[in-house]
């Protein structure tokens, strides 16, 4: 599962600063840039699984309430 890297925009928003700035950090600083960049990847992952868990949590409960139904 692949996840593309945030854009330009949103770090912007996120990080209060401008592009400058971040092209200035992938430049001289691109251990910085690298781990807000994975950091930002992570976060989307986790919020993907968290999101089927949540779909997996309501299948489950809707196949308990079918199968109370039939033994009740």
């Amino acid at each position: 599962m692949s996840v593309p890297a945030p854009s330009l925009r949103k770090l912007e928003s996120d990080l209060e600063i401008n592009k400058t700035t971040l092209h200035n950090w992938k430049k001289s600083r691109p251990k910085l840039y690298e781990f807000i960049i994975d950091s930002y990847k992570d976060k989307e992952l986790l919020k993907q699984n968290l999101s089927y868990l949540v779909e997996q949590r309501k299948s489950l409960e809707n196949e308990i309430e079918i199968t109370s139904r039939r033994v009740f």
